[in-house]
């Protein structure tokens, strides 16, 4: 039994989220902040206006803190974007065994590389105003080992134009985001590891050229291809 008036059924306000489960899980390891405060070793921490325990800590984290104390296993889910995070409160909550578990998870992931290419120009105002321009990507291309770039990508990865559906253990240069932004897609790729180990452009297209119909002059004097390499070791 959970000392200190302590029940054996938990009732947890973490950041607004709330949580039922057990002193014993909460306890799992006796020595973290966790387990001080749920084994009656310190004060337990303050009860918000419905008695439930408060922990002033990111709420929608503390469930995978939660289902590491109830199983012993790290699982997180595919492209999982807040690993430094999750690490930050391990470490606040001094939980040894979730933070070995963190890094093993890192170390056990599969090395390799993912070319992220994108064709753009610089879209600009009614009379070519110079003052309106910006950067107008039309797609963001995807290269690489097919399940390295599900990892990264997730949901995010279009696979409509790929034509092997299915098969996980070969590469290609069929993929695309469906999201046009390159910084997210750097965000992604930082975020699983990744480091930029090159990259190339084209330079703009310039010349005078016949154009299509409908086709800007001035945004197809910039028209240009970059990519990128990324790596993880």
């Amino acid at each position: 039994m959970a000392e200190q008036g302590i029940p054996q059924v938990v009732e947890l306000n973490v950041g607004g989220v709330f949580y039922t489960t057990t002193a014993a899980t909460l306890t799992r390891e006796p020595e973290s902040l966790l387990g001080r405060l749920f084994s009656g070793a310190q004060p337990p921490p303050p009860k918000d206006p419905k008695g439930k325990y408060f922990l002033d800590r990111d709420g929608v984290l503390f469930r995978y803190v939660l289902d590491y104390l109830r199983s012993g296993a790290l699982v997180l889910p595919d492209s999982f974007r807040e690993r430094e995070r999750l690490r930050e409160e391990a470490q606040h909550l001094g939980l040894s065994g979730l933070l070995e578990a963190i890094g093993a998870q890192e170390r056990a992931r599969p090395s390799g590389f993912i070319t992220v290419g994108y064709r753009g120009s610089f879209a600009f105002g009614r009379d070519g105003l110079a003052d309106v321009k910006f950067r107008k990507l039309s797609r963001l291309l995807v290269c690489g080992r097919v399940a390295l770039c599900r990892a990264v990508f997730g949901e995010a990865l279009n696979e409509s134009r790929d034509p092997d559906h299915g098969m996980t253990d070969r590469y290609t240069a069929r993929f695309f985001l469906k999201h046009s932004s390159l910084e997210q897609a750097f965000d992604s790729l930082q975020e699983q590891g990744f480091r930029l180990a090159g990259s190339c452009g084209s330079g703009t297209a310039g010349g005078s050229a016949d154009l299509k119909a409908g086709v800007d002059p001035e945004e197809n004097r910039w028209n240009h291809y970059n990519e990128f390499v990324f790596v993880r070791d």
